[in-house]
């Protein structure tokens, strides 16, 4: 047995703002996927996928139970398959911020789900938040708290806008030119994040009424901005937004980004060969990149490995 691929993901918008009803959007990543598999392989790397499998599917059951309404597995054959020592064989690596929670969640859901919304019916509204909510519960299991977005994006694999929490659509994004110099990239910090510690840190600084305000008239205004200026194409207006957005994420998000791009994230705020901002959580995995010189941004960060995502 091999599953259909699920991609990575990126969230080109919205970190933590989408917490606090920021506009988002998030984006399919092919360079990395992962599918189901049961094929005997006893790789350390599978053994640990399937431990964790048997794990999930304990709270899948759980969760069956307790909102039956929600969501419903096939929950035998799952079990079959698990004790047949089936795994999740990902390339997406963890810790990154590239949803590799997520896309396991949309796999399972696809092979085991009842009644499942797939990709081919009439994607109303109604139907996005019914699989956002229902991923957001499935996710919970690792990383306490979820907004379904990740595999939900995963699942359609196709571009997600996030107007609010309850009101999100697939939409389009301008076409990539291959000759462009403008970019967006990866940079590889080089370090395992964990994401539930660093949500819980923004929560607590929620309770900050500073941080909140900060949040509110800075943060998220820049964030809906990006997104406007992004989806319309406006790059200049694109590059403006995002330097401010990356001020406001290293003047108040420093334990999010790890100690040693600090120096990193200023630099390119001085030279304006490129701006930085969090991809994902944080702490961490990759740090996302914006420039408007593909080859200026390579020559300053020589040092680091570099991605790139997205060429305009």
């Amino acid at each position: 047995m091999k599953g259909p691929l699920f991609y990575s993901k990126i969230l080109l918008f919205g970190e933590y703002g989408i917490i606090k009803d920021s506009k988002g959007l998030s984006i399919p990543y092919n360079f990395y996927n992962g599918a189901l598999k049961i094929d005997g392989t006893s790789t350390p790397e599978a053994i640990q996928s399937n431990a964790s499998l048997k794990k999930f599917v304990t709270y899948l059951e759980q969760l069956q139970t307790e909102q039956p309404e929600l969501v419903q597995f096939q929950l035998t054959t799952l079990q079959t398959d698990v004790t047949a020592g089936m795994y999740f064989d990902s390339s997406i690596p963890q810790g990154y911020g590239v949803g590799s929670s997520g896309a396991l969640v949309a796999a399972i859901y696809d092979k085991y789900a009842l009644h499942k919304i797939t990709v081919l019916e009439n994607l109303t509204r109604e139907k996005l938040l019914q699989l956002k909510t229902i991923f957001s519960q499935m996710e919970s299991f690792f990383h306490g708290k979820s907004s379904g977005l990740d595999p939900l994006n995963s699942y359609l694999s196709i571009p997600i806008l996030i107007n609010s929490k309850d009101h999100i659509e697939a939409t389009g994004i301008p076409s990539q030119s291959a000759e462009g110099k403008g970019a967006v990239f990866l940079l590889d910090s080089g370090i395992v994040g964990e994401t539930a510690p660093m949500v819980n840190l923004f929560m607590e600084n929620l309770k900050d009424q500073g941080f909140r305000k900060m949040l509110k008239n800075q943060f998220v205004k820049h964030t809906d901005a990006c997104v406007e200026n992004f989806l319309g194409g406006d790059f200049k207006a694109l590059f403006d937004n995002t330097k401010k957005l990356s001020k406001v994420v290293l003047n108040n998000f420093k334990p999010m980004i790890p100690e040693q791009f600090h120096g990193v994230w200023q630099k390119g705020l001085e030279t304006d060969d490129y701006y930085l901002k969090l991809c994902g959580s944080g702490g961490g995995g990759y740090i996302l990149g914006f420039t408007q010189d593909l080859e200026k941004a390579q020559n300053a960060l020589k040092d680091y490995k570099l991605e790139v995502v997205y060429q305009f």
